[in-house]
């Protein structure tokens, strides 16, 4: 090979290394960019978000609300006030509701006029409102101090000349109101007690008591209606060792009728202020109710009466009780009579009021008592009981509400803080004789020396 041909060769080869470089070079720089070219890549990275990024995004996407949701918010707020699908009974006057514009509110329907401010007593038409308990206020009220509503005529209880608050109370039943309604004639229960409120009417019953409709609910209104009860009493009695023999009568009568049995009566006894049961010991004709009234227009109407002749047969000749009270109350009282005619049948002549009415008291709570512990325990046994042929539904028994309950306690704790002598007093000292000796220890005692043993 001539030179010429070595140096082609040579040339060649060299330029073979010079375009293998230039490939190298270029691929070199492909995979490894320039800092414009770091920069470019890192904004596209930021530019994609990373998939935490995208949960983050999403969750805020769905705690925004759309403007699909904004609407069906404002629709559900503007359907307070909507036209009842059917009626129902408003829980500020405790009337029906009659188609129109109702508001629902509190677990409740309200016309809108009695959704009102428990401070200014002025209707709540505000979007918002304040609460406190079960009380319902402007949100503007509810941040100033006022003065107590009357739970009779709904205003404020206003200051005495003195400059202060000044208010009446039932304790038990935690109604306050005006010192003015205790002089103003206005009405109370003759059962419970409570005043009747402004937005809330009793019943007017012949005699012109007025009867609450909680108590109307179980009141006995006839002397056929209470046998079964009358027979409960009994049985109570029977069940302490105590059993009646005689078969006394039993009458429900009316106030006027009570009024003058008791004056007719010679050997009387000491009576509570307002008379409801006694226990006859002379021959009499007593009106009784035969049939009880029933409800037209809000009032009691068809009562039936009839004489009856009531004969001597033993130391007593019949019981009666005032019509009109509830099943506790009406059996209390029969327990209480009952025990009067226990202590003449058995020989306990002649015992001071507070020992006699005081021992009577002692078995109307023990009766009552009884009750209580009975509803508490086993609503379920009293609901069997109400359908057994001892226990008619005539006698009111059965499964007790939670106002009936509550009557009880009212009625147990009226004896326990009675503040008269014979019947107060009398019980407090009979009580505490038979919780530390025993009710028969007690009795002998009495018999004996016509006192509660100490």
């Amino acid at each position: 090979m001539s030179l010429s041909e070595q140096d082609q060769n040579g040339t060649n080869v060299i330029g073979k290394l010079h375009e293998e470089d230039e490939q190298l070079a270029k691929a070199l720089q492909e995979s490894y960019p320039f800092a414009e070219d770091e920069q470019l890549a890192k904004a596209l990275q930021e530019s994609c978000p990373s998939v935490e990024d995208e949960l983050l995004a999403k969750a805020l996407q769905e705690s925004c609300p759309s403007e699909e949701d904004e609407l069906l918010a404002k629709a559900l707020h503007e359907s307070l006030l909507e036209s009842p699908p059917q009626y129902g009974i408003c829980a500020g006057c405790n009337t029906e509701i009659s188609p129109g514009k109702i508001l629902r509110c509190m677990d409740a329907i309200w016309h809108a006029e009695c959704f009102r401010c428990h401070a200014s007593n002025l209707p709540i038409k505000d979007r918002e409102f304040s609460t406190s308990g079960k009380h319902r206020f402007h949100k503007s009220c509810h941040k100033k101090p006022h003065p107590p509503i009357c739970d009779v005529c709904k205003n404020f209880i206003p200051k005495n000349s003195a400059g202060l608050i000044e208010c009446r109370e039932r304790p038990f039943w935690k109604q306050q109101f005006c010192p003015s309604h205790e002089h103003d004639r206005t009405p109370q229960c003759c059962s419970c007690e409570r005043m009747e409120t402004r937005d809330r009417k009793y019943l007017l019953l012949d005699d012109g008591r007025k009867l609450c409709l909680e108590c109307l609910d179980s009141a006995v209104m006839d002397t056929n209606e209470c046998q079964p009860l009358y027979i409960e009493i009994q049985n109570f009695y029977e069940g302490l060792h105590m059993k009646v023999e005689q078969k006394i009568p039993m009458l429900l009568v009316q106030r006027q009728a009570l009024n003058v049995a008791m004056d007719g009566e010679k050997n009387g006894h000491h009576h509570m202020r307002e008379t409801r049961g006694l226990c006859l010991s002379e021959e009499q004709t007593v009106t009784t109710i035969s049939r009880g009234p029933r409800m037209a227009d809000n009032q009691f109407i068809d009562m039936i009466t009839e004489p009856r002749r009531l004969i001597r047969r033993c130391e007593v000749t019949a019981i009666l009780v005032l019509y009109g009270l509830p099943r506790l109350l009406t059996g209390s009282i029969l327990a209480h009579e009952m025990m009067h005619a226990w202590l003449r049948l058995k020989g306990y002549p002649n015992l001071s009021p507070e020992v006699e009415e005081g021992i009577c008291q002692v078995l109307a709570h023990m009766w009552m008592e009884s009750e209580i512990l009975s509803a508490s325990g086993s609503d379920v046994a009293s609901s069997s009981s109400s359908s057994s042929p001892s226990s008619s539904s005539s006698s009111k028994k059965g499964k007790r509400s939670e106002f009936e309950k509550k009557l009880g306690e009212f009625f147990k704790h009226q004896i326990e803080t009675d503040e008269t002598s014979a019947y107060g007093d009398g019980f407090r000292k009979g009580n505490e004789a038979v919780l530390k000796y025993g009710l028969e220890t007690t009795l002998k005692h009495i018999q004996m020396t016509k006192n509660f043993p100490y």
